[in-house]
């Protein structure tokens, strides 16, 4: 568990406790960048896929429903299909 006597205070941290919450910080923030340099990557290669001619908008909603489960995806497909039905649409 956490250093008990790091947070006995709310004031005041230990030099322990302020170390690892530097380490904390400073992780997230690299991560944050990665972040930011992977959504430039996905932007980027949208960006060439709609240059070529291919429909952005299709194209996320394929990635969406790739990274569902098989099973949920058609269970979500019948029943959209039956609303669909129901309302005269299909």
């Amino acid at each position: 568990m956490a250093d008990d006597a790091a947070f006995s205070n709310p004031d005041v941290l230990t030099a322990t406790a302020q170390g690892r919450l530097r380490t904390i910080i400073e992780r997230i923030e690299r991560l944050e960048e990665d972040k930011a340099a992977i959504m430039a990557d996905i932007k980027e290669v949208f960006a060439e896929a709609k240059g070529e001619g291919y429909d952005v908008k299709t194209l996320r909603k394929v990635v969406r429903i790739r990274k569902q489960d098989k099973a949920k995806r058609q269970e979500e497909e019948a029943i959209l299909d039956l609303y669909l039905s129901a309302m005269g649409e299909v």
